[in-house]
């Protein structure tokens, strides 16, 4: 099953395509294209189905069958943390707009530094003002003026004024064309003065077709400026469509522009209308290579062709790639196109347009959603692009974020003068990208300083849905060949991988088919966990490079990413609690009807003479003084420095503190450790477990952890007391992972300094959930060693991020009690309302409950978790108490 990946040069680490998604994600974004937002009392008046179509009228109501509908409908679903229905959307979004409008379109331009708007749309006293958008824009939003809009505007005015007994006389009428000419004229010369005034847009593709005539033929313009005027009172005339006058709009806006004062520097660009479109257009008009002769004639004025000319992608960028003065915009179809076309689109524009000439912009218009669905989808395809490109070679890290930078941010800021600032997004990225190393680098300064022999093996590994070890071992001289060679290390592995349990039986709504790609960190690299071998960590990856909401490390990674963006950092401490069992090689008597091994007859509980917390005499034994003190002095010699280690509870059973790193190393730090622990425990002839309950009557064994955050002014009070609130608010899901397996509710109980069974927290006090230490160090008291740590603390993680962005409120009370021995009267005034669910099947429950968290995680992630874990309950149902306590031994 074990393939690699290509036979092409590719040095990118994992760091640095993870950098160029950070880019992606964190560059503000310069919508240089977009329309106003309606009104809020004007926006139910208009059909919010119209925001990933173009259609109108009846074929509108098609738009439900689309897949650029039913992708926004999940994305907003998603955001909304309702149904993934059309109808639950357009529920929680009118419940928005009556609520708190503001807030939602807040929330939808979020990541936008300025809007360049064109305001000339049809009803423009339903739509905000351009300077509106200030208020939620990071800089003052700028004007693009539609140019038939004003040559529009004028007619009419003169068409009112003319008498009608005259009209028919050809001075008159040449007057009148005249003093249109002039008019419009004095119009775009103000506008080419305006310092609010950054560029012009056409619309001729929609009125005429882009195929302008290389000279204006301006006989044939006062004829039909004649024809409007002479029966102005008999038409309703709303908008120019002659072919004559709109070609004369077009040239003596772009005649005006290239006989403005300022060198072509100084220029305001021209965009128009190319491609995708309503269906005014005639669409074999409407591709940009009818425009090269209009753009040959005005070799000195800018040129944006908008919309990436959808369907005609190639062209645009063609016309891009060999005309200085034209550039190639690629808004519209995100949200209006499929995610496979976008990607396909963006492909397209690379294949000969040069970065530096791409610009990206939203057209937003009327209704919120239409910006921040166009973001989202936006950096989604970014992602699998990009990062499939630096994967494969084809584009270094530097150039990939100097790509996103410049289509986002830097080509808008230039071609429109807007004058603003990126300086801080490029020092952190130089930051981040100047100390990273290739992964061949990074090998062999581990090797030198830590691994002085060569190793035999080296461990890529993971932690699955079940939170089993996995790995794969590649020979440490195949490994090298491959680096020197330039060639990849990730390795194949099937998909099936998130849907096994931990026999490998699949769930039956996952197919054997597909691969995804495990891409080793090679920061993680560490000794052992036995001698001759190296491990490293991975994340599974598409082909492409992207994510896979799946990926367990993944998710940890996302969440710490979050908070980073909403400026905190976090530091995380694991206690390994751990039960010492003594091996035996007598043979096995009995096997179960689930196929397990009757696991009294391998391991059996430690002799002791009187076995407590924090006793000494269990080190005077010499066989287990020596395998703790070994298991120090390895970790040591790993990298790995124990802070404390110490005897618990019950028999055998130990704890071992680790020191606080940040959350992905200290998740990585974890799994290798205990992978040492129970290598050395074998040797030694004893086995490890950490099966949360291990004796019915002792205490249970846990995987406390213990968390501080820090913000940009340090740790505030309101800050980590709104993290902690959002972690209380949805730990009833998040129980989900942190409880995993039935055994872990055998260890939820009053009074045995597990945590408790209530959702709430106390200043030292070891029977609540979160016991607040100092500060903003808190301990999470309820998750045990059968959790997947990746899943756990990413969901706490992004649980309490949430509760910094949306000020969460502490309403629970500091418990200074057992919450168990609360009155009810103490429990309302403590807030104390909930409880921990009482079991695997509860807790499942409770995590689709909770929209919210399911929104933060992922819908797919959390749907194929609950599957997974149906199935792997009923699996362990089959089974006896005895026989699920042994078959949980053998593997935790």
């Amino acid at each position: 099953m074990t393939s690699w990946v290509g036979t092409g040069r590719s040095t990118a680490t994992l760091s640095q395509v993870d950098s160029v998604i950070r880019a992606i994600r964190r560059t503000p974004i310069i919508d240089h294209h977009a329309h106003p937002l309606l009104k809020f009392e004007s926006q139910g008046k208009h059909p919010l189905i119209s925001i990933t179509t173009e259609a109108s009228g009846d074929a509108i109501h098609a738009a439900t069958t689309s897949l650029p509908h039913i992708r926004a409908v999940r994305q907003l679903a998603t955001v909304l943390q309702c149904g993934y229905t059309w109808e639950s959307v357009v529920a929680a979004i009118e419940q928005r707009r009556l609520t708190c409008p503001e807030d939602w379109t807040v929330q939808c331009l979020s990541g936008i530094q300025t809007i360049l708007v064109d305001d000339g749309l049809d009803g423009k006293d339903e739509a905000q003002d351009y300077d509106w958008h200030d208020d939620y824009t990071r800089s003052g939003c700028k004007r693009i003026v539609r140019i038939e809009k004003v040559a529009a505007d004028i007619l009419k005015k003169i068409g009112r004024n003319c008498d009608a007994s005259t009209v028919t006389v050809d001075d008159v009428l040449d007057d009148a064309f005249s003093e249109w000419i002039s008019e419009f004229d004095g119009h775009i010369r103000a506008a080419i003065e305006d310092p609010d005034v950054v560029g012009f847009k056409s619309v001729i593709c929609y009125r005429t077709g882009l195929d302008v005539a290389k000279m204006v033929d301006e006989d044939a313009a006062r004829e039909a400026f004649g024809e409007i005027i002479t029966n102005f009172t008999l038409m309703d005339f709303t908008r120019l469509q002659e072919v004559s006058l709109n070609g004369l709009v077009v040239h003596r806006t772009a005649m005006l522009i290239r006989d403005s004062n300022g060198g072509r520097e100084k220029k305001k660009p021209i965009q128009f209308h190319t491609g995708l479109g309503d269906n005014d257009i005639t669409l074999p008009k409407s591709s940009p290579s009818h425009l090269q002769e209009f753009i040959r004639t005005y070799p000195t004025v800018p040129i944006v062709l908008l919309h990436a000319g959808y369907p005609f992608t190639r062209e645009v960028g063609y016309l891009a790639s060999v005309y200085e003065n034209v550039y190639a915009d690629i808004g519209e179809v995100f949200p209006c196109v499929s995610q496979d076309g976008q990607e396909r689109l963006l492909r397209q524009i690379l294949e000969l347009c040069p970065w530096s000439k791409i610009l990206w912009s939203t057209d937003g218009h009327w209704f919120p959603e239409t910006y921040i669905l166009a973001i989202m989808q936006m950096r989604e395809v970014f992602e699998m692009v990009l990062c499939d490109y630096v994967r494969k070679g084809h584009i270094g890290c530097r150039a990939a974020i100097e790509l996103v930078q410049n289509v986002l941010f830097k080509n808008a800021n230039k071609l429109y003068h807007l004058g603003l600032e990126l300086s801080e997004l490029e020092e952190e990225s130089d930051m981040e990208l100047g100390p990273l190393p290739s992964d061949i680098e990074l090998l062999q300064a581990f090797l030198k300083n830590q691994c002085p022999s060569t190793p035999d093996f080296v461990r890529i590994c993971w932690n699955d849905f079940t939170a089993s070890a996995r790995m794969r071992m590649v020979p440490f001289r195949k490994f090298m060949s491959l680096l020197n060679e330039g060639r990849p290390t990730d390795i194949s592995i099937p998909k099936a991988v998130f849907g096994m349990i931990q026999n490998d039986w699949l769930i039956p709504s996952v197919p054997p088919v597909g691969e995804y790609r495990l891409h080793p960190d090679f920061s993680s690299l560490k000794k052992g966990p036995i001698e001759g071998h190296i491990s490293m960590y991975a994340e599974f990856r598409e082909k492409s490079g992207a994510r896979v909401p799946l990926c367990p490390r993944s998710v940890l990674q996302r969440a710490v990413e979050f908070g980073v963006d909403n400026k905190l950092t976090f530091l995380l401490g694991f206690e390994i609690e751990f039960l010492l069992l003594e091996r035996f090689d007598r043979p096995v008597s009995g096997t179960s009807a689930a196929g397990t091994n009757a696991t009294a007859a391998r391991y059996g509980t430690l002799m002791t003479d009187g076995h407590a917390w924090s006793v000494s005499r269990y080190f005077a034994d010499p066989k287990i003084s020596k395998l703790l003190r070994d298991m120090v002095a390895e970790l040591e010699d790993m990298g790995i420095f124990v802070e404390q280690l110490h005897a618990e509870s019950a028999t055998g059973q130990f704890e071992l503190i680790l020191p606080p790193v940040p959350p992905v190393e200290a998740v990585d730090t974890l799994l290798h450790t205990r992978d040492t622990m129970a290598a050395l425990a074998t040797a030694a002839g004893f086995k490890i477990t950490l099966h949360p309950k291990p004796f019915a009557h002792a205490c249970g064994t846990a995987a406390h952890t213990h968390m501080s955050i820090s913000s940009e002014n340090g740790a505030k009070p309101e800050v980590y007391e709104s993290f902690y609130a959002g972690i209380l608010k949805h730990l009833r899901g998040i129980t989900a992972f942190t409880y995993s397996n039935p055994a872990s509710f055998e260890r939820v109980l009053d009074g045995a300094w597990a945590g408790g069974r209530w959702v709430t927290w106390g200043t030292q006090n070891r029977e609540t959930a979160l016991r607040k230490v100092e500060d903003s160090h808190w301990e999470l008291k309820c998750m045990d060693g059968l959790a997947n740590p990746y899943f756990a603390l990413g969901a706490v993680l992004l649980a309490g991020t949430h509760g910094v962005r949306n000020k969460e409120k502490m309403v629970w009370g500091d418990c200074e009690i057992d919450p168990a021995k609360l009155t009810a009267n103490d429990r309302k005034e403590l807030g104390v309302k909930e409880m921990l669910p009482a079991s695997v099947e509860e807790a499942l429950n409770a995590l689709q409950d909770d929209a919210e968290l399911v929104g933060y995680l992922g819908e797919e992630l959390v749907e194929r978790y609950v599957n997974l874990k149906g199935f792997e309950l009923d699996f362990l149902g089959e089974m006896t108490e005895d026989e699920r306590r042994g078959w949980i031994m053998e593997r935790y």
